[in-house]
């Protein structure tokens, strides 16, 4: 009777091989593997965020001028360009180390990893919406349409447009730092990685949440952003060079099962 009701079904043995074909490929990534994967995606993240937002703007925005500022965006069409493409880039970048972090500190606390995804996603939605706002003066200084608006109004308006850029760039600091916080803390609980770095991230997310009210940001500047430097610095380091101790993930992963 069981040969002729393996006979009738035989996709009853495939799901089986199937199942472990599928978890033998997810465990071909390692923890170590992961871990460096997210700090390679950390580095990128960060270059291209820094390179977009301060380095490309910082050449060519003229905060006291919007001629000044004009002039220079499409004298140096072909940089500001690069500037936004950058800036959008550091978008996945995050979205893929905020996937990987969770799943490398999942097995601290899963409702603390969850929610550090979730703050990240919000981060990244206000960079990508810094990005529109980084775009739209070069389309508002090219466009011939728009001929009812004379020369100083769209230079003007250009460079409300960046202003609200900056914005919406500091606003996704600010949720940054509180992933900076959270991550901060699972890496204090954890037992596969120093729990030194864990201290100086919650430092580092402390720094950026001071961008909540602009004028003690102004009033800390440059020492709020400072903070960041050793927290993130020792963080990209650890995951490129060590990543985290596989031994001690696995043993912390198998209590929280």
């Amino acid at each position: 009777m069981k040969q002729t009701l393996n006979a009738q079904h035989p996709m009853s043995n495939a799901e089986p091989n199937e199942k472990r074909i599928s978890r033998g490929l997810t465990t071909e990534l390692s923890p170590r593997f992961k871990a460096r994967m997210a700090g390679v995606c950390y580095v990128l993240g960060s270059l291209t965020s820094v390179f977009g937002q301060m380095v490309v703007l910082g050449m060519l925005v003229v905060p006291a001028s919007a001629t000044a500022t004009a002039a220079n965006i499409l004298s140096h069409e072909s940089l500001f360009r690069l500037g936004f493409v950058a800036s959008l880039m550091t978008v996945p970048f995050h979205l893929i180390w905020a996937v990987l972090f969770y799943g490398l500190f999942k097995p601290v606390n899963r409702s603390v990893s969850l929610l550090a995804g979730f703050v990240m996603i919000l981060g990244c939605a206000m960079w990508a919406l810094s990005s529109l706002f980084h775009l739209a003066p070069l389309l508002l200084l090219q466009g011939s349409s728009l001929s009812a608006f004379v020369p100083e109004q769209l230079q003007a308006l250009a460079l409300i447009l960046l202003k609200l850029n900056a914005q919406a760039y500091d606003i996704g600091l600010v949720f940054f730092g509180f992933w900076c916080v959270l991550i901060g803390y699972l890496i204090f609980r954890s037992t596969f990685l120093p729990r030194i770095i864990g201290v100086l991230e919650v430092l580092a997310g402390l720094g950026y949440l001071t961008l909540l009210w602009r004028p003690l940001a102004h009033y800390l500047y440059p020492y709020n952003l400072a903070l960041a430097g050793p927290g993130e610095i020792s963080l990209m380091l650890r995951l490129l060079v060590k990543g985290v101790n596989e031994q001690r993930w696995k043993e912390q992963a198998s209590l929280g099962r």
